[in-house]
């Protein structure tokens, strides 16, 4: 039966296909006692044999989309599951203990993780109890007879439904085949939204309900314009939204032809649209959106599609991709920002009970120096093919900022003394997006490049509400007062000492904050790459005049849905 359902719109454009569900089946199973040994160990054999299939499929589709690399993290769990040693010792509890071939694999895998797992000196085996547990979970998805989901060897198109997706989950959507998303969980900021806006993809979130909601196979309507996706709809909903995609898709085409055009307004004004990216193949979409430059480089994602940590010749390669594509318009590259809700298996960090407040992005580069020294050192070779600003994240102090600007020029002096060639004025600035920072920034402007507002970040701190808690969506609010407040008191410090001033989170480009930031004095607006043009042409028909005159008007109303109304009654029509 047709039912309509809504979330939060995470991603324009409309989709309509067979949903795909991205979520792990039930796994629990009883121990039981057998009688029939040479059959179990068939069934135990038959799964290996099987699961060992799925990886070579796997592998082969990982390196097509991701690269060599990145896929030998499937070579090794096809040798984990090619251990004639584990599977004997299944065998053997098999026929000792006459245990079903459930029983002898958790069983013994256990032993092996633990073992692992007690290799504290070393980080190699630790890591090598995590694929054992992820061949186990193949393994027994097989003697169970349920299917593991895996978007890599998707080949028909689809709607994605989940809880939730990670990044790692996105980075292997092909847009060939996945035509668009719905999860139970996240909001307009998460990575999972992020990603699906930069890939393109029509995305709804934190439906709460999707995956409880949607079957397998059920053809679903994703309505990423409104919030809303429909299941089993009927011929004349099909008729209704296939229409309403076409009409997007017009609108996109004449935003197109803005692609080569200055960002200017109404009187002349010029302002800077850039993109944000997570990787270097998302250069394509960047260039094909006349993006003026890269507002934001989240190099986070280098490490987190790795398999290890990658050397400085990896993050070399990537950074000087990036540089060269954009043929000498500005690259800002913010250093890694892990933790929080971005974990790399190789690098066990800390569990914690608020890892947003934690130990987190620069905190983790002052305190593991090796690793930060190896990425300015990438960044510093690779800044002679190109035009190069470099961010440091989560800054709360101005020693902060200082010790990682020393490491820096350390970095700096060590690599032109030792005759590599590194470019001259590079930028360093920082990421505004503790409350603390903005409150100081005319302090931070006095030694700072230039400022990146994080308003993902900013807003959330400032809101004290988890950005990807559906239960404290409402405070995710960027156009409170409070928050354009702290925005025009970092503008305009920045400004009183000559800087520049970059937004980069999704407040960039969204229509109603544009107006806003316009007004409150805003140099550059950095965005999901797929934005630009929509707001390049936004700002084509305001005047200065009148968003000085909103933005004043905004910072002194009382309430997020005020300032929206207000906004959207002056631009009304435009």
């Amino acid at each position: 039966m047709t039912k309509k359902l809504s979330g939060i719109a995470a991603s324009n454009g409309v989709a309509i296909a067979k949903a795909y569900k991205l979520v792990d089946p039930d796994l629990s199973f009883d121990n039981k006692s057998i009688t029939d040994v040479d059959a179990e160990k068939g069934r135990l054999n038959a799964a290996f044999r099987a699961s060992i299939d799925d990886l070579t499929k796997i592998k082969a589709k990982a390196a097509e989309n991701l690269g060599a690399e990145e896929a030998e993290v499937f070579e090794a769990h096809i040798t984990i599951l090619s251990d004639p040693e584990m599977i004997s010792s299944m065998e053997q509890q098999i026929e000792n203990d006459k245990v079903n071939a459930e029983t002898a694999l958790k069983s013994v895998t256990d032993m092996f993780i633990g073992m692992f797992e007690a290799m504290t000196d070393n980080t190699y085996m630790q890591e090598r109890a995590a694929d054992i547990r992820d061949v186990t979970k193949r393994v027994l998805s097989h003697l169970l007879g349920v299917t593991l989901p895996n978007p890599a060897l998707i080949d028909e198109e689809v709607v994605i439904v989940s809880k939730d997706l990670t990044p790692s989950d996105t980075a292997q959507l092909d847009r060939k085949f996945v035509k668009g998303f719905v999860t139970d969980l996240g909001g307009r900021t998460s990575h999972s939204s992020i990603m699906a806006r930069t890939l393109e993809i029509p995305a709804v979130v934190g439906s709460e309900v999707a995956t409880s909601e949607i079957e397998e196979g059920t053809v679903v309507i994703v309505d990423g314009l409104h919030g809303d996706f429909i299941i089993d709809p009927t011929e004349d909903e099909i008729a209704t939204y296939t229409k309403m995609g076409a009409e997007y898709a017009d609108q996109k085409a004449e935003w197109a032809k803005l692609k080569d055009e200055k960002t200017l307004s109404a009187d002349g004004v010029e302002f800077m649209t850039a993109a944000n990216i997570g990787t270097p193949k998302d250069l394509d979409g960047v260039l094909e959106n006349g993006a003026e430059g890269i507002g934001l480089y989240r190099t986070e994602f280098l490490y987190m599609d790795s398999a290890e940590m990658p050397t400085e010749d990896d993050q070399f390669a990537a950074y000087k991709a990036v540089l060269e594509g954009m043929n000498g318009k500005t690259v800002t590259v913010r250093t890694m920002d892990i933790g929080g809700d971005k974990d790399l298996p190789y690098m066990p960090l800390p569990k914690e009970e608020n890892p947003f407040l934690g130990y987190r992005a620069l905190r983790i580069s002052l305190d593991r120096t090796e690793m930060f020294r190896t990425q300015l050192r990438a960044l510093l070779r690779a800044s002679a093919y190109g035009k190069l600003w470099i961010m440091f994240p989560m800054v709360a102090t101005l020693p902060e900022f200082r010790a990682a600007k020393e490491i820096f020029e350390d970095e700096k002096s060590k690599l032109i003394a030792a005759g590599v060639e590194v470019a001259d004025g590079i930028k360093l600035g920082i990421m505004i997006e503790i409350p603390a920072a903005a409150m100081l920034s005319d302090k931070f402007a006095k030694e700072v490049d230039f400022f990146s507002i994080g308003s993902n970040d900013l807003i959330q701190y400032t809101m004290a509400a988890d950005r990807g808690n559906e239960k404290v969506s409402y405070l995710y609010q960027p156009y409170n007062p409070s928050i354009l407040r702290l925005i025009k008191m970092t503008i305009d410090n920045a400004h009183k000492e000559g800087k520049f001033v970059a937004v980069c989170g999704e407040m960039g480009g969204d229509p109603i904050a544009v107006p806003l930031l316009m007004g409150l004095g805003l140099d550059e607006f950095s965005m999901s790459a797929t934005s630009i043009l929509q707001a390049r042409s936004l700002m084509k028909k305001l005047t200065t005049t009148e968003v000085k005159e909103l933005a004043l008007k905004a910072i002194d109303l009382e309430t997020n849905d005020e300032v929206k109304a207000l906004v959207e009654a002056t631009v009304a029509g435009k």
